[in-house]
């Protein structure tokens, strides 16, 4: 009998196959297609999720495993927008932080399910600098006070050049842009699921900008599924019981040994027959 892969080759690549066996396990328990988004959001990504969503069968709900430190506002409607065009609902399940952009993206979801670490959190753009990603209201914020010593003391200038040299004035500019935009990202994901109402998306929007745009101090700040919920989005807790959720936190481990996580060097776009690790490190 012929075989599908060399004796080599599958062995080079088992690691793969247990996590797509995974994944095929879940989709028979809960009659789902479900995909692993574990990455900073960018327009690379696009063409990435458009992989994992090429051949699937769009009469099925979608399940996403997601996490992410953040990234482009921009790319994360639109990943959310493709992504409800190729199902019958949206359910992101979020074993670790979707931040900022990842917040965005999961404001377009029909149902998110928080594992006991899950959090989404502020609406807070990032942008790439030299040492990674940085809020852009801090950048602004940060920019702002260095200018305000420095008039009111010329002599502190040297204790911000390196600030001021890692930030022009173009870099400012996107930032305050990035800032400005927020309001409208959160009303397109919002909107981008096809089964709220125009009223709904409205007053949702207008309710979110103060405790995810302009309230929050610091990216880092946590929004649990209990906060969720009184923001009156679709967030419930994971039993960590279920078989469900045994399955993507077996599959969140293997990730998290890869170093694909949040933080980690490595990053992953996966389902049952598409699978993209990518070394963020270099090495």
């Amino acid at each position: 009998m012929p075989h599908s892969r060399t004796p080599l080759f599958a062995a080079e690549h088992s690691a793969r196959y247990e996590r797509q066996q995974l994944i095929r396990d879940y989709q028979e328990l809960t009659g789902s297609n479900l995909i692993v988004l574990i990455d900073q959001l960018f327009p690379a990504s696009l063409t990435l999720v458009e992989e994992l969503l090429n051949l699937l069968d769009a009469n099925k709900p979608i399940h996403l495993l997601l996490a992410s430190p953040g990234g482009d506002g921009e790319t994360a409607v639109r990943i959310v927008r493709a992504i409800q065009k190729r199902c019958t609902e949206l359910t992101i399940l979020l074993p670790d932080m979707a931040k900022s952009a990842a917040t965005i993206l999961c404001l377009g979801a029909d149902h998110m399910l928080f594992g006991p670490n899950g959090d989404i959190g502020p609406v807070d753009p990032q942008l790439p600098l030299p040492n990674g990603l940085v809020s852009a209201k801090n950048i602004v914020e940060a920019v702002a006070e260095a200018e305000r010593r420095v008039t009111n003391n010329p002599q502190t200038y040297p204790l911000f050049a390196g600030l001021l040299g890692q930030v022009n004035m173009l870099t400012v500019e996107q930032a305050r842009s990035a800032l400005d935009r927020s309001s409208n990202l959160v009303r397109e994901a919002l909107a981008s699921n096809p089964r709220r109402t125009e009223k709904e998306v409205k007053s949702l929007a207008e309710s979110l900008k103060k405790p995810l745009i302009d309230d929050p101090t610091s990216h880092s700040a946590v929004t649990s599924c209990s906060d969720a919920q009184r923001l009156r989005l679709p967030a419930a807790n994971a039993d960590p019981t279920s078989e469900e959720w045994r399955i993507v936190w077996a599959l969140w481990a293997r990730y998290f040994a890869m170093g694909c996580f949040p933080a980690g060097p490595n990053a992953v776009y996966e389902g049952e027959i598409a699978s993209h690790i990518i070394d963020r490190a270099g090495s």
